[in-house]
């Protein structure tokens, strides 16, 4: 939900039921929505027809009371994209009073697959079918029982699911928020109905700030920014390949990249490498961020910033080029900033198999997190993309922006240790681009060095990739994290949806791999490190690799210091209390009770009439029984008299 409405799809409090349906085939569903004789229906869709036309027939009709999709294998050719054609419309920095003529994307659809169906409120709940082996037993026991043969009425008993996903919340944040407030004041055990959603931003510096003072205005820092989220139609099925991977992955590299510099700690400028969470729902985390740094709230404030550079969605490059997007309306009084900046990037490319170029300044920002900081003050910066105009990423925000999408492949032959340090195709792309990035940053920095000299490491990209987007339950990804966190670790990729309350997974994946790159191993022992923390660095106890002389599973455990901090990624309306806020992010989730889906076998209604007859009849039967037992007790039970004394 939202400052204005519902989206999404829930059941009602006992569960939505009805007989199942395979609609395969668009004339299929004629059937659910007039023909079939056995409504309600639950409609099994292939997932090559979950489409806004599809969607829109079904939606309004009586007759059917849930879905469940079965995912396309392969993804849909034509692309899918549940999300809006202008993504964060209105949250951005153009508006009636910023460059009206770019507001509402009006100079550029940047999504134009995007069918909205995200931003939908359906009456009945849709789930996701991941394992075919799911979708076969539902397809089996419709075609067991409810396939139409020869054009006959298919008889009873037939196949039914039931599915259930009630959620509390209605209506709106402002609503939901509302009432939770008013329970929490009123009532001794109150019920909260739905949640902000929120997380953390992770953050760090090349160089060591104090985190409990404020910088002096004459520091200047380079801010680089990413995103770590992504969501899709269905909850916590978040891959994010393209949209937010790929990025943060490139991020990461370059900042190992630009610490193994020797020259870094004496640059004149400090470097912020930054990891917003919530982006695709009205920039959550780096409107926080701007928000803190404005009201003072952060260590570096927005007059610290002296660049702003931005990794957009980079993994589907054509020909190798990379696409410079500038704000035509700030570059008029920063032309010189931002021509350093272009400067630096077209200059650091060089031997790198990466081309830089710049875009026409008639042009307005494609969605980023870079505009809420433009919202509050001119900041010279540049968003580097794969895409000119409109998106490539086919399947952004959706199921299927998964490793396929940004063509990962390994061999089939590889073990998954083996696969973990094969250095793909794309990790070697990606790797070329965090290069440029990082010889950048060197440059804009104020480094003399030899900045050809810098160069991310593809082996350190393709373990990344491997980690984000195969499997976080890797040899390397266990060295990296703390013992108590290892329970994170599993044998399939993170899902990249933010969260209400807590950092996921893939937060804290981000912190400590970004730790474990730009960090240093500290000879302290397990206690020393964990009380060590201070205003300069954040300490952490990490499980280590595996100890090669060792026959058992012992580790070798140490400690990392690092500049890696974490910070609030929750809306300012949430802190100011602002529910209705057009300015900041209102996204809230409906709690719930439990998500699950059965099927069974139904009779027919005139069967379970019949039942219901003769259960009434026995019932009757019973209670009359009952009564003239209970009458004739003393009769029935009577016990035998003493009969006296016997004389012998």
């Amino acid at each position: 939900m939202n400052a204005t409405h519902q989206i999404g799809c829930q059941s009602s409090m006992n569960g939505n039921t009805g007989v199942i349906h395979v609609v395969e085939k668009p004339e299929d569903v004629k059937w659910v929505l007039s023909d079939g004789p056995h409504p309600p229906y639950i409609v099994l869709l292939d997932g090559e027809l979950f489409t806004r036309e599809m969607m829109d027939q079904l939606k309004d009709s009586s007759r059917i009371s849930g879905m469940a999709v079965s995912m396309a294998k392969p993804s849909p050719i034509k692309g899918f994209s549940p999300g809006s054609k202008c993504p964060n419309d209105g949250f951005g920095v153009y508006s009636s009073a910023y460059g009206p003529h770019y507001a509402h994307c009006s100079n550029m659809e940047w999504n134009p697959l995007g069918n909205g169906l995200f931003y939908e409120d359906f009456n009945f709940p849709i789930f996701l079918l991941q394992d075919e082996n799911e979708t076969q037993v539902i397809k089996q026991c419709y075609q067991t029982y409810n396939l139409p043969r020869n054009g006959s009425v298919p008889q009873y008993p037939l196949c039914a699911m039931q599915l259930f996903s009630h959620m509390h919340a209605v209506t709106s944040t402002v609503t939901c928020m509302r009432r939770t407030s008013l329970q929490s004041t009123f009532s001794i055990n109150p019920e909260v109905i739905c949640d902000p959603l929120s997380d953390y931003n992770v953050w760090s510096t090349l160089k060591p700030i104090n985190v409990s003072s404020k910088l002096n205005s004459t520091e200047k820092v380079i801010m680089v920014a990413t995103r770590i989220d992504s969501h899709s139609m269905f909850w916590n099925v978040a891959p994010g390949a393209e949209s937010a991977v790929g990025s943060f992955v490139t991020h990461l590299a370059a900042a190992e990249a630009i610490h193994k510099a020797p020259d870094v700690q004496m640059l004149p400028k400090n470097i912020m490498f930054t990891f917003f969470q919530g982006e695709s729902f009205d920039y959550i985390g780096s409107s926080r961020m701007a928000y803190d740094m404005q009201k003072n709230k952060f260590p570096i404030r927005l007059e610290n910033i002296d660049y702003f550079l931005e990794l957009g969605q980079i993994a589907l490059r054509n020909s190798s080029v990379l696409w410079m997007h500038t704000d035509p309306i700030s570059q008029k009084n920063l032309s010189v900033q931002i021509g350093d900046m272009m400067t630096a990037l077209r200059n650091s490319s060089g031997a790198t198999g990466v081309e830089v170029r710049e875009i026409g300044s008639s042009q307005a920002l494609p969605p980023s997190s870079f505009q809420r900081f433009l919202r509050l003050k001119e900041i010279p910066g540049v968003v580097l993309a794969d895409h000119k105009t409109t998106f490539l990423n086919k399947y952004y925000q959706s199921i299927y922006d998964t490793a396929e999408n940004i063509l990962l492949e390994y061999p089939k032959s590889l073990s998954p240790e083996e696969a973990l340090d094969h250095v793909t195709k794309t990790a070697e792309s990606l790797a070329e681009v965090a290069t440029v990035v990082a010889r950048a940053l060197y440059q804009l920095a104020g480094g003399s060095g030899n900045a050809s000299a810098i160069q991310a490491d593809p082996r350190t990209v393709t373990r990344m990739l491997y980690g984000f987007l195969v499997r976080t339950n890797n040899s390397w990804f266990q060295s990296l994290i703390k013992p108590d966190m290892k329970g994170i670790l599993e044998n399939e990729p993170p899902p990249y949806y933010i969260a209400v309350l807590k950092p996921v997974n893939a937060t804290y994946l981000v912190q400590y791999v970004l730790a474990n790159l730009t960090g240093t191993v500290a000879n302290l022992t397990r206690e020393q490190c964990l009380n060590s923390n201070g205003d300069l660095y954040e300490y952490a106890w990490v499980q280590g690799p595996q100890d090669p002389n060792s026959t058992t599973s012992s580790r070798l455990p140490f400690c990392v210091r690092s500049t890696v901090h974490l910070a609030s990624a929750s809306s300012p309306a949430f802190e100011l209390q602002d529910w209705g806020s057009t300015q900041y992010s209102t996204w809230t989730e409906s709690r719930w009770k439990e998500l699950h889906a059965r099927i069974f076998l139904v009779a027919s209604r005139e069967l379970e009439i019949v039942t219901l007859i003769v259960g009434i009849v026995i019932l009757i039967v019973s209670f009359i029984a009952t009564y003239f037992i209970n009458a004739k007790a003393d009769v029935l039970f009577a016990t035998p008299q003493d009969s006296g004394a016997v004389a012998y």
